[in-house]
């Protein structure tokens, strides 16, 4: 228990510390929702929370790449930043214009102004070779603007993927034949090509048998 208060106090003077830099910050990590306990939440507090959604296809090919947007829409709604994270470490992601990549996870590089009512972050997701799922943690802030962490709210949510296919076969688009043609192609032998051989080692032989009789 100690342990626990004495982390939840690093956190939140951390927070108080550096709150005039987080509302414009250049982005952090860490806080996407995907560990439950670390959230914008613990330091963007005071003002009404957004309504924060990840849009993008539930189902991708292995190996894939796919573009999915992080939209904050609701909260004091000034200005906007988000974090998010993968669960699969054979996922990636990358970014795209005003995010940048930190470690594993994505980040804003600037806070950004609403279109619409709508925050929008764009991020890529290039998936794993193999079948599966990857789960996408997402966290939006959206702040009033005035340089401090409070009366700002902020919000996770979260998306599952469904991986399909994978690595199988030989990979070189010939279905797992490709070697039938390709020998002939190079001058190999195939058992048309071996026929003349035969038969002609067959006479020979004969050939040989006959001359023994003779003599």
């Amino acid at each position: 228990m100690k342990f626990s208060s004495y982390g939840a106090a690093g956190v939140l003077s951390l927070c108080l510390l550096s709150s005039p830099a987080l509302a414009n910050s250049t982005g952090m990590t860490g806080y996407s929702g995907k560990t439950s306990t670390q959230t914008c939440s613990f330091c963007h507090t005071g003002g009404s929370a957004p309504t924060v959604e990840i849009e993008g296809p539930t189902s991708i090919a292995a190996g894939a790449t796919q573009v999915y947007k992080l939209i904050i829409r609701g909260g004091p709604g000034q200005k906007g930043g988000f974090n998010v994270a993968v669960d699969n470490a054979a996922a990636s992601l990358r970014e795209s214009t005003g995010t940048k990549k930190v470690g594993d996870e994505l980040t804003h590089s600037a806070p950004r102004s609403p279109t619409s009512g709508e925050i929008i972050f764009d991020f890529l997701l290039v998936a794993p070779q193999t079948g599966g799922k990857v789960t996408i943690f997402g966290a939006g802030n959206s702040v009033n603007g005035d340089g401090n962490s409070t009366l700002d709210g902020a919000a996770t949510t979260s998306l599952t993927v469904n991986i399909t296919g994978g690595s199988s076969g030989d990979g070189d688009g010939n279905g797992g034949g490709g070697d039938g043609g390709g020998d002939d192609d190079n001058g190999g032998c195939s058992t048309t090509g071996g026929s003349p051989v035969m038969l002609l080692s067959l006479i020979a032989g004969g050939m040989t048998l006959l001359r023994r009789r003779r003599d």
